[in-house]
């Protein structure tokens, strides 16, 4: 006897085999054709439409990708592919697409031919060998060393549309990430840029202007500009996370009054337990009070009464950045407040007009451990353009910090790895030596787009390269992005982390092989009915006598 099988009509899309792989690497292709003239110090801007209808001009790979609606599963995944690069490294984002898409593309001469696990383990293969290359290339620096620190973030955001403005760019990126920087022992140091570190726009007056503050600054006025003072040197802070005003109950309260002096007793309770909350701060005598919640008109008096400024509904955020830098404990209950809770560590605290707008700043700090990023330009779009590759240059300048290894950038070390990955495809046997050969063609990708995107000559120019780097020498001998001319790298000072590098071979040729294994694409998507057309929209429910008639799904 059969038992009732669940048979899902007209929601089940299925595309298999070949076709699938085709369609695949295809949309990984599109994908990185879409970004392949962004990248390189001449490459072009790209102007999209976000979803808000706002403009974005940007030659950042990820910024471009994740404002494309694909429909293609294939082309999502690789858009992903971009975004764990910028989350990991910060650079290196078109990169990572135009060599994923190149490993695709090269498997597709024997996509038919050889089955994609053998694909997938000769690219496997590739990869190891490309970052034991890697390993070898790789020159260790200094990274206390300004000048090297300087030239290396310089090299990575030349691509980028800052690299017009010079040293500027790297070093607020450098002063902001050693100003934060923290020792974590064995003599390394951790960089926290998204906690740490705030980029503040302000648009208006020039890019010159942008600096980086030793310490804070925020969007915000004093409470009673009139009564307290909008500038303290050397002020004592305290950070609170309580209100100052009457405690409101948790629920709806009830307070039945029987004669006209309890109503006056009720709001002397609520001003003494206000007063009192004051007198618990003041007996540390601070000169600047910072509350996360609100602050009643009462406890503004008291707190100008004796010269203290306050500051209400400040960010959690911010807040942290605060006690980072002057050295504050941020306290949830006033009269839990001990004299070492108090921060001491700020030089300055002043409430400037930038524009239309009240900014405090409380800078000067001693030994900051955060910072804010003050950029000035003359329209939002310059600045969102400057705020994306000033992260870019911040991501390196940790990276450096961290892991302080230089590559050879211009595309050199591509080409180190692709000859190195020929010459060792001669000692492979089996079928595994055509896949492996292909990963090694698909690293000079990276020096060919740079080619093509100066407007050289890229025929002349990439066989020129392939003669340098064909018995592994010359391992610095790559593409200036700006001349097209083939220069050493050392000497022009075009670097690459090795962190970005390493992560751009990993993410790639893994991303590769994940997409080479799909065979097939079902969609459970269910089609759109006529108008007029009747029918359930549940599943039917296939009972005994209905068995013999089964619905199979093709192969």
């Amino acid at each position: 006897m059969h038992a009732p099988v669940l048979v899902l009509q007209d929601s089940l899309k299925r595309e298999s085999g070949s076709k699938v792989r085709y369609a695949v690497i295809q949309a990984a292709k599109a994908v990185a054709d879409v970004v392949r003239t962004t990248l390189g110090p001449r490459s072009m801007l790209k102007m999209l439409l976000d979803a808000q209808g706002g403009i974005v001009v940007t030659n950042d790979g990820n910024a471009i990708l994740r404002e494309l609606d694909l429909a293609h599963p294939a082309a999502k995944s690789m858009i992903e592919l971009s975004r764990t690069q910028d989350q990991e490294v910060g650079d290196g984002t078109t990169s990572v697409i135009i060599l994923a898409g190149e490993m695709l593309h090269v498997a597709d001469a024997f996509i038919n031919k050889i089955h994609p696990t053998v694909i997938c383990r000769a690219y496997t293969k590739a990869l190891e060998d490309a970052l034991s290359v890697l390993d070898k290339i790789a020159m260790p620096i200094d990274a206390q060393d300004r000048g090297i620190m300087l030239g290396l973030v310089k090299s990575c955001i030349g691509t980028k549309f800052t690299g017009q403005f010079g040293d500027l760019i790297a070093d607020l990126a450098i002063d902001a990430t050693t100003t934060v920087g923290v020792d974590i022992g064995q003599g390394l140091r951790d960089v926290d840029i998204k906690n740490y570190i705030k980029v503040e726009k302000v648009p208006g007056g020039q890019l010159e202007d942008s600096r980086v503050l030793k310490g804070v600054m925020i969007n915000k006025d004093v409470v009673a500009p009139g009564k307290m003072r909008r500038k303290i040197v050397n002020p004592r802070i305290i950070l609170l996370d309580s209100p100052l005003e009457y405690k409101k109950g948790e629920n709806q309260t009830n307070a039945e009054l029987l004669k006209e002096e309890d109503w006056s007793l009720l709001l002397k309770m609520e001003e003494e337990y206000i007063e009192e909350l004051c007198m618990q701060i003041l007996k540390f005598k601070p000169d600047l009070v910072i509350t996360e919640k609100g602050l009643s008109d009462l406890a503004c008096h008291y707190l100008s009464k004796h010269g203290v400024s306050a500051i209400r509904r400040l960010r959690k955020t911010d807040n942290n950045r605060i006690a980072k830098a002057c050295g504050a404990v941020i306290v949830n209950r006033p009269d839990e407040l001990q004299e070492s809770d108090v921060g001491t560590g700020a030089g300055l605290f002043e409430v400037k007009k930038i524009g239309d707008e009240y900014f405090s700043f409380i800078v000067d700090c001693k030994d900051p451990k955060a910072c804010t990023i003050l950029l000035r330009g003359a329209s939002k779009d310059l600045l969102n353009e400057v705020e994306r590759n000033l992260q870019d240059a911040m991501s390196v300048a940790r990276n450096i910090i961290k892991n302080p290894k230089l590559v050879p950038g211009g595309g050199a070390t591509e080409l180190t790895v692709s000859a190195a990955l020929k010459q060792k495809s001669s000692s492979i046997e089996g079928i595994e030596k055509w896949p492996y050969e292909a990963a090694a063609i698909a690293f000079e990708s990276i020096p060919r787009t740079l080619a093509q995107n100066c407007g050289v000559n890229v025929i002349r120019t990439m066989t020129a390269l392939q003669g340098k780097h064909a018995n592994g020498e010359n391992t610095w001998i790559g593409i200036d992005g700006n001349t097209g001319s083939i220069t050493d790298m050392k000497e022009g000072k075009i670097w690459d982390a090795y962190n970005v590098k390493a992560q751009a071979f990993k993410t790639a040729i893994e991303a590769a092989c994940m997409l080479l294994r799909i065979d097939d694409i079902v969609s459970g998507i269910k089609k759109k009915q006529a108008p007029g057309a009747s029918g359930s929209s549940k599943p039917k429910i296939e009972t005994e006598a209905d068995a013999d008639n089964e619905q199979i799904l093709p192969d």
